[in-house]
């Protein structure tokens, strides 16, 4: 089992975290991209809800992005 410490730091809450995360700036127009990507994208944004927030671990993120990277190349 992961020690708090280590999920809080590996969990972004919110889609303006997680579009400051993906393109490095939290505009509105990054946070609905986030949104759309979790909600009607082909290969959906790793994400869960925290109520009526969503939420993914940077980890798990950069596995996504990692696996979208090796499909665009084969």
């Amino acid at each position: 089992m992961t020690a708090p410490t280590t999920l809080a730091a590996d969990l972004m809450v919110g889609a303006a975290e997680i579009a400051r995360f993906i393109y490095d700036s939290d505009e509105f127009r990054f946070q609905r991209r986030v949104y759309y990507l979790c909600t009607r994208a082909k290969r959906p944004l790793p994400h869960f809800r925290l109520g009526h927030r969503i939420a993914t671990r940077r980890s798990t993120l950069m596995d996504w992005i990692a696996l979208q990277e090796g499909n665009a190349h084969a």
